[in-house]
């Protein structure tokens, strides 16, 4: 896969849409967002042979990384930019190779510059992951210490 070029990135719809445009990790994991707005965000992965572990199922951190990208996409729907303040995670049942799984976030509650988003992972109708996301709003300055890019 190609990155965006900066068209790309600046005329995607809205700054959930924009983060997940530049985001190289999950869109080279075949994530696809399906949507984003109103602090919800829906994404859709495929788990292939490369995310299988020793024990034949997906390996633990691909599943996280999938459920953390929809809370992601979810907290930064509204804007300013919002980082992960914290995470916990519960592994409920295995995924497998050839899987079609989607991540649905949901915003729970902000507060201030935080926010507490809830992930369900489906496979199907079956719950593979349950996560809930602590976010923190940076505001228009970004990410700390991150170089723009010309």
């Amino acid at each position: 896969m190609t990155r965006p070029t900066d068209t790309e990135t600046a005329t995607a719809r809205g700054p959930a849409q924009r983060m997940f445009a530049a985001d190289r990790a999950s869109r080279d994991l075949g994530m696809e967002l399906l949507r984003a707005g109103d602090g919800s965000a829906a994404v859709r992965m495929t788990v292939t042979a490369a995310m299988v572990n020793g024990h034949g199922v997906a390996h633990g951190g691909y599943l996280f990384l999938l459920a953390d990208t929809a809370f992601a996409c979810a907290c930064n729907s509204r804007g300013p930019v919002t980082v992960a303040a914290g995470a916990d995670v519960v592994f409920a049942a295995p995924a497998y190779e050839g899987d079609a799984l989607l991540a649905v976030a949901e915003e729970r509650t902000r507060f201030g510059r935080s926010g507490v988003y809830d992930v369900t992972v489906l496979r199907d109708e079956q719950v593979i992951v349950e996560f809930r996301g602590r976010s923190r709003a940076l505001g228009d300055r970004g990410v700390p210490g991150r170089k723009e890019t010309p």
